[in-house]
C-alpha cells in the first residue's frame, strides 16, 4: 500500500522540500518530472499547484497534500485538516489576505467597496467576505501583478502578504485583513479513514511538528564544577529547565538546554565567564513535544 502525496509546487515548493527534510524524508525534484522521488518506499508523490491541491485531495486522486488553507476555503473543499505547518515561502509564520487600497483612496472600510471593482486571485474568498459585510462589488480574477492594478484597473485588490513590504512598494496601504492562512497537511476523508493511512499520516503529522518546532532553535551543552553550576543556571533565559547530569568527576555537571538560536551569541561568552567549559552548540532538526 501507498499514500498518495501532494507536494505544493511553485511558491511553496522550496520551503516544503526543506521542511520534509528536517522531519527525514529525502524529496528530489526533476525540472522534467511533476513526480518527485522520496526516500520513503509507501509514499508516491506529486508536485501540484497549491491553488489546485484541495480539489484533488477532496475528490481521491491524492489521499493527501500540502497546501494553504486560504486555498482550501477558496474551493470550499471539504478535506480533513490533519496539521497546521505554520511556515511559508518565505518566513515561519501565518500570512494575510488583505485588503489593499491605493494611499490617496477614499476606502476605509469593506463599507466603503458598495459598487466598486476588487481583482484578486482569491475570488470566492473575496465574494463571501463581501457577502457577510452586506456589500455588493465586482470581483475579478487577476492573473498576477495584481499590486499593479488600483486605481487604473481596480478600485481595490485583496492580495497575500508576508510583511507588507510589496504593497508599501507600490503605495498601497492596507485597509482590512479577510483571511490568515497557513499551511495545512489535509487528507481525503475516505483514506483517512483507512487504518493504514491514517496512522501514516499521523506519524508525517508528529515529525513534520518536530521539523517545526525545531526552526530557529539550538541545543547546548557544556560542562560545569558544581560550585559554579547556580551562576550558569542564572546565565541561562528564564522559563528554561535544562538537564543536569552527573559526570565521572563527582565535582563536575553536565547541562544541556534548548535555546532560540538568536540569543546564544550572546550567551556563550556569559555562559564561559560563569565558568561553563566545553560549551557545544549543535543543531537540531526536530523537537517532539
Amino acid at each position: 500500500m501507498k499514500l498518495k502525496l501532494g507536494i505544493p509546487k511553485g511558491s511553496l515548493e522550496s520551503a516544503t522540500i526543506d521542511i520534509f527534510r528536517r522531519a527525514g524524508f529525502q524529496i528530489t525534484t526533476s525540472s522534467r518530472s511533476y513526480f518527485p522521488s522520496i526516500d520513503d518506499p509507501e509514499i508516491e508523490c506529486m508536485l501540484i499547484r497549491a491553488q489546485e491541491m484541495a480539489r484533488y485531495v477532496e475528490d481521491g486522486i491524492l489521499d493527501a497534500g500540502l497546501t494553504g488553507r486560504d486555498w482550501v476555503e477558496e474551493n470550499n473543499s471539504d478535506v480533513v485538516a490533519v496539521a497546521d505547518l505554520i511556515y511559508s515561502r518565505a518566513s515561519f509564520a501565518k500570512v494575510r489576505w488583505v485588503l489593499a487600497v491605493p494611499e490617496n483612496s477614499t476606502i476605509n472600510s469593506v463599507k466603503d467597496l458598495e459598487g466598486k471593482v476588487i481583482a484578486t486571485e482569491l475570488v470566492g474568498a473575496t465574494k463571501r467576505y463581501l457577502e457577510r459585510n452586506g456589500v455588493t462589488a465586482k470581483v475579478e480574477f487577476s492573473w498576477g501583478a495584481t499590486e499593479v492594478k488600483p486605481p487604473i484597473l481596480a478600485d481595490a485588490i485583496v492580495e497575500v502578504t508576508e510583511t507588507g513590504n510589496s504593497l508599501r512598494a507600490n503605495k498601497l496601504r492596507i485597509v482590512e485583513t479577510i483571511l490568515e492562512s497557513n499551511t495545512q497537511l489535509i487528507a481525503n476523508k475516505l483514506a483517512f479513514e483507512d487504518p493504514w493511512k491514517k496512522r501514516k499520516l499521523a506519524d508525517m503529522k508528529l515529525l513534520l511538528d518536530g521539523a517545526i518546532a525545531a526552526l530557529g532553535k539550538v541545543g547546548l551543552i557544556l560542562n560545569v564544577e558544581k560550585v559554579n553550576l547556580a551562576q550558569v543556571l542564572a546565565v541561562l533565559p528564564a522559563l528554561k529547565n535544562p538537564t543536569i547530569s552527573q559526570l565521572s568527576d563527582e565535582k563536575w555537571v553536565a547541562v544541556h538546554t534548548i535555546l532560540d538560536e538568536t540569543t546564544v551569541r550572546t550567551i556563550i561568552p556569559r555562559l564561559k565567564e560563569a565558568g561553563g567549559q566545553g560549551i557545544v552548540e549543535y543543531p537540531l532538526n526536530k523537537i517532539i513535544l
